[in-house]
């Protein structure tokens, strides 16, 4: 989280695109059987509640 929190905002929006492409990705590869790690639409999942959770606070001003 640490990490997340000193990304500029335009560097966590590129990394938000980044991480829903490459969920779009797992989904379909879940969808057609091909999927090893079923825990990675979940953690990416938390990923993505991460970075917009630090993007409204910095929208805020909070931190």
């Amino acid at each position: 989280m640490k990490e997340i929190k000193e990304k500029t905002k335009e560097e966590l929006e590129s990394k938000l695109s980044e991480i829903k492409k490459n969920m779009l990705a797992l989904k379909f590869k879940k969808a057609s059987g091909q999927l090893d790690n079923f825990m990675a639409i979940p953690n990416l999942k938390k990923d993505v509640a991460k970075i917009k959770t630090v993007l409204r606070q910095k929208e805020l001003g909070i931190s």
